[in-house]
Formats: C-alpha cells, sequence, structure tokens
C-alpha cells in the first residue's frame, strides 16, 4: 500500500479531492514502468484538477500530479532498469493517465528522462513543468534570433512558477528582464531572481490599442487573453513572444497588426507532447545554466496531505514560485 492523492467525480459533477492509499494492482496496466516517487509539485494545471475548476480531468478515479521525479523499482522497458533516476512532464499524467502526486506511479518508458546528475530530484520538482516550459520559451527566443543585445525582455505572470524561472534563467544569460506582477510586495523576490525592473500586470491587462509603443525585444507570456494581446502589440519589431500559458484567459483578443506590419513572431510552447530530444536539451540547459541559489529562493516544500489546501491557493494567485511535494511526508 502506498499514499496517494485520489481524484473522484461527485454526482452533482463536483470533484472529490482526497489523501488515501492505493494497492499497487490500482495503478495502471499500460505503463511498463514502476516509479518510486520522491517529490512531485503542483502546477496551475494540477491547481485546476485537484479542485475541480476546470475539466482537466478526463478519466475517473485518477491520481493528479502532472510531474514526478523518482526512481525506477521495475521495467519492462529496454531503456530504463531497477535504480534509474527519472523524472516525468507532461504526457497526459495527471490528466487522463494516473499522476504522481503518490508515492508510486506506473508510467509509459517513452515519457520519461533521466534526471541529470547535477540536479537533485527535489530540485527537478522545484523547477518541474514549469520551469521546463520557461526553458523552452527561453531557448525559443533565442533560436528566433532575440539576443542579449536585441533589447528587454517582458515576462508576465513574473511571480508564477513559469516567470520566476523564466527571471532566473534569462537573466543569467545576460538578459535585461522586465517583471509584470500585480503583487507590489514581490518586486525585491523578483529583482533577487534577477529582474531590472517592475511594472504593474494592470497595464497589460486591460483592452489596448492594436499598435502601441514599441519596447520588447521579446516576451515570455503565461498569462494570454489582453495581457497577451498589450505585449504583442509593443513587441519590437522583428521581436518575438513565447505564449505557453491561459491564466487570464483562453481568448486572443487582438489584430494582426503587429504581425503584418511589425514583422513579429508568435511562438506557441507547448510542453506537454514535446519530443524526448527537446525535453532533454531542455533539461540539459537547465542542469547548466539555471542558478541553483536562486531557484532554492523560488521553493517552498510541503507534504502530500498540504497538496489539497495547497491547490486552491495556487488557483487564486496566492502561490509565489513553486510548490515543492515530498509525496513521503
Amino acid at each position: 500500500m502506498f499514499n496517494a492523492i485520489l481524484l473522484n467525480k461527485n454526482d452533482d459533477g463536483s470533484t472529490d479531492a482526497k489523501l488515501t492509499q492505493l494497492d499497487e494492482a490500482q495503478l495502471p496496466a499500460e505503463g511498463d514502468v514502476t516509479v518510486r516517487v520522491e517529490y512531485s509539485t503542483i502546477n496551475y494545471k494540477d491547481g485546476l484538477a485537484i479542485t475541480g475548476k476546470s475539466p482537466v480531468v478526463r478519466k475517473w478515479p485518477l491520481v493528479p500530479g502532472i510531474d514526478g521525479a523518482g526512481e525506477v523499482i521495475a521495467s519492462s522497458h529496454p531503456d530504463w532498469k531497477e535504480g534509474d533516476p527519472v523524472i516525468l512532464n507532461g504526457w497526459g499524467v495527471g490528466e487522463v493517465h494516473m499522476g504522481c502526486l503518490a508515492q508510486q506511479a506506473r508510467l509509459k518508458g517513452d515519457w520519461l528522462i533521466r534526471r541529470p546528475a547535477s540536479i537533485s530530484a527535489r530540485n527537478a520538482m522545484a523547477i518541474g513543468t514549469a520551469g521546463y516550459t520557461a526553458m523552452l520559451c527561453a531557448m525559443a527566443l533565442q533560436e528566433k534570433g532575440v539576443g542579449k543585445d536585441s533589447g528587454e525582455i517582458l515576462v508576465t505572470g513574473a511571480s508564477g512558477g513559469v516567470g520566476s524561472v523564466a527571471i532566473a534563467i534569462l537573466s543569467a544569460w545576460g538578459y535585461r528582464v522586465v517583471a509584470s506582477t500585480g503583487k507590489a510586495s514581490e518586486a525585491d523576490y523578483l529583482k533577487a531572481l534577477g529582474a531590472a525592473d517592475i511594472i504593474d500586470r494592470a497595464e497589460l491587462s486591460a483592452p489596448g490599442k492594436p499598435l502601441q509603443k514599441e519596447r520588447w525585444a521579446g516576451v515570455v507570456d503565461s498569462v494570454g487573453s489582453h495581457t497577451l494581446v498589450n505585449a504583442l502589440a509593443q513587441t519590437r519589431y522583428g521581436g518575438a513572444v513565447a505564449a505557453c500559458g491561459l491564466a487570464q484567459g483562453l481568448d486572443l483578443p487582438g489584430s494582426v497588426a503587429p504581425f503584418i506590419l511589425r514583422g513579429i513572431s508568435l511562438l506557441g510552447i507547448d510542453s506537454v507532447m514535446a519530443t524526448r530530444e527537446k525535453r532533454e536539451a531542455a533539461w540539459q540547459r537547465l542542469a547548466s545554466d539555471l542558478p541553483l541559489d536562486k531557484l532554492e529562493q523560488m521553493i517552498e516544500e510541503i507534504g502530500l496531505e498540504e497538496a489539497l489546501p495547497r491547490a486552491r491557493d495556487i488557483i487564486e494567485g496566492k502561490v509565489r514560485g513553486r510548490l515543492v511535494v515530498d509525496v513521503n511526508r
């Protein structure tokens, strides 16, 4: 038996989330690698699943947790053997496949990557999907030719997981980063991560003109809706915007003007179904380029039972940085 958070759907359509014990026989049969989970985390999507605020879960009952780091304890997959340190991000885990907010998980070996030797299981989950997505965004801007001398980089949703790691990465690479946040109290935290300047998210969150004063060479946006549209309208000629989130909304109430008059690029960043090659490249860059002292400033470590109330906090914007879940306490 092992501890796990289990989600069930109530008759009224609401979600029942509780800490319980499961038997190994209750793990999904379609996996070919069983992992002893050491740490997991709570991402925004996990918050949606646990609270039922959005129809993230599409198979019931379900263990949430789109991220996990641990050690292989059994495998019939040719790439993995007992004792291998692994990381899981995405692939529908915690949505349609039992996830990692549990002490054990059975997963498909093709979904796993080897944890870099310089990153502990705890730090891997401090990074998690949020940090791995932030690295995909940063790499996409680089690949599009946005260099550290191109101009300022805007990071929206700056005090969240994606934003915090994006600031740390980009500032470490020598970019001048401007952080957008609705939390004035987080200014010292964001500057400690490497932000050169702070702006109020209210400057971006309301409807704006299709074209505005050019400011940003690049943008990492985890917010969407009007915030993304305004960021596009303020991006300099030839710049690029990496979009990876929808905290403000799924809509894109904007204009083609920035694309056809300023030649900017909107780069969609998907972390869930990214290829193993892309994942491994991102995690190797995280291992080499993310300052661990800055990572430590983002972390709040909690136990498995605490994940239930903190899931509500992350949806309500009450969480700074990264929630790391020690599933064994």
